[in-house]
């Protein structure tokens, strides 16, 4: 197959712009020339000025949380905890009798007037109905009494927090590891609910350009429900998959190594919360303030186990204090993960000390980012950081760092769209507001590096995806534009024609109108 008469942007520095590639079963095969063009009959595909770039990858995803998510309750528009009683109550309404009412997305930083949500407000609107509203950074829990009645009390987790009134009752909201121990023992899911709603997510992903994404959910079981998917040659991306730390002592036990499994799935890394979010105001941050999941001590042990049993490591780390902890440990056991090559990252990094910044090149430490957090979390950095946003989010400042930097989009948090993304990082704003911090701003060419190359080379792929070159697979999308030929202003109206998995399309194959 040729693809002609557009422009193809490799993304690599010897060759950043071709005027055809052409495709062999799976691979690139390279540019036109004598030996493509006496291919037998070869497919010719006319872009008609189309731009190809490398697929999109997603560094930070809970796939199959999110593809649920679209299913459930959604509270993501309330502006007022009113606003989102309404809402819960016209669901109770609609719910099937015996079932649980689950959704996610309130955030009550936005709500006006500010007032936390309590168990008795919904109570009001869902009666006996056991209600679980996860928080928009899925770090808060939200539970009527009901719920918390299937707890019968068991509430507490280290590295958790219970919410509690002044007559040392449960307000109905657990935090961290408390939030999530509720949930992983008393919300339940079916496989077959997941893998359904992973069904539709897949098509999603591949109407937005995406051939990749690091999968976060490790913790709910994802390998099974990504195996159920590839066994019925239902698998249309390919999955780097975390798996929490905790499973450490099995791996070690069987003596399972990273990279574990095929082109399509693979089990990558591990993963480690350091801290909380800005959202719950759990962030860990250098005045003292937040909650510490893991200490910089102990992350420094699991990354030295971590190491002998040859997995790279996740963590996660939002505040100062988490981002340096987790910096100090990565440090303090350099010498026995780097000779092996290991690529370990920080997730996040949102909150950053100046004097760390640099760090993350210096110890080979990859920032795994979400551009979409800058513009959505504005507000709530502004009041919950004061002072300090100067060195929030600050994606500029770590790429001049020299710095590797890989986007997600931490979907369900936001939303899984690469071109959104991308315009959140080069715009810093994704509304009719003026830019946030414009200091921090990427260019163009820099967002795509971040959406398309980085990732793969997180996952040791940086020799077969994200670039268009010969050999490498052909995971590509294209645009109905060159979006590095456009002002950044016209980002928005940039938009995904097709997508192409490993030589085959996964979405809207030519030809195009």
């Amino acid at each position: 197959m040729i693809l002609e008469n557009g422009v193809v942007r490799t993304l690599d520095v010897s060759l950043p712009i071709a005027r055809a590639l052409a495709v062999a079963g799976e691979r690139v095969a390279g540019g036109i020339g004598t030996h493509e063009t006496a291919l037998a009959s070869p497919e010719r595909v006319d872009l008609g000025g189309r731009c190809v770039l490398p697929a999109f990858a997603d560094a930070h995803v809970h796939f199959p949380t999110w593809a649920l998510a679209r299913r459930e309750l959604r509270l993501e528009a309330t502006r007022s905890l009113d606003e989102a009683l309404a809402v819960v109550r016209d669901a109770v309404g609609e719910l099937e009798r015996g079932r649980w009412l689950r959704g996610r997305g309130w955030r009550s930083g936005d709500w006006n007037p500010s007032v936390e949500p309590t168990r008795q407000a919904l109570d009001a609107v869902t009666g006996s109905v056991p209600t679980a509203l996860l928080a928009h950074d899925s770090h808060s829990l939200w539970l009527n009494s009901a719920a918390l009645a299937v707890a019968d009390g068991d509430l507490e987790a280290a590295g958790g927090v219970v919410e509690r009134d002044a007559t040392g009752e449960p307000t109905g909201v657990l935090r961290e590891e408390a939030a999530w121990r509720f949930r992983d023992r008393h919300i339940r899911v079916s496989d077959d609910e997941y893998v359904d709603a992973m069904r539709e997510g897949l098509r999603i992903a591949a109407s937005r350009g995406v051939a990749s994404v690091h999968d976060k959910d490790g913790w709910l079981g994802a390998p099974r429900f990504w195996q159920r998917l590839q066994s019925d040659e239902s698998l249309t991306l390919r999955v780097w998959q975390s798996l929490p730390v905790d499973r450490l002592d099995e791996l070690e036990a069987l003596g399972l190594r990273s990279t574990v499994g095929d082109a399509f799935f693979r089990l990558g890394y591990l993963k480690v919360f350091m801290d909380g979010t800005l959202g719950s105001q759990t962030a860990r941050l250098l005045d003292g303030s937040g909650v510490e999941i893991t200490s910089r001590d102990e992350l420094a042990e699991l990354v030295r186990r971590a190491a002998r049993a040859g997995w790279p490591v996740a963590v996660h780390a939002i505040g100062d204090r988490a981002n340096r902890d987790a910096l100090d440990a990565f440090e303090a056991t350099r010498h026995g993960w780097a000779p092996l090559g290991l690529r370990q990252r920080i997730e996040h990094a949102q909150l950053l000390a100046v004097e760390d910044v640099g760090r993350f090149a210096d110890l080979g430490i990859a920032a795994s980012v979400q551009f979409s957090h800058a513009p959505a979390d504005r507000e709530l950095a502004d009041r919950f950081w004061a002072g300090k946003t100067q060195r929030a989010y600050a994606y500029r400042s770590l790429w001049e760092a020299g710095a590797l930097v890989a986007n997600g989009s931490d979907a369900p948090i936001e939303e899984l769209d690469p071109l959104a993304g991308i315009r959140a990082g080069v715009l810093r704003t994704l509304d009719e507001r003026p830019a946030w911090h414009a200091e921090q701003a990427l260019t163009i060419e820099q967002a795509l590096i971040a959406s398309c190359s980085t990732p793969a080379w997180l996952a040791g792929d940086e020799r077969r995806r994200g670039k268009l070159l010969p050999g490498y697979l052909a995971d590509l999308v294209v645009l109905d534009r060159d979006p590095l030929a456009c002002p950044p202003e016209e980002l928005e109206e940039v938009h995904v024609v097709a997508t192409m998995v490993g030589g085959r399309w996964v979405h809207n194959p030519p030809p195009w109108d």
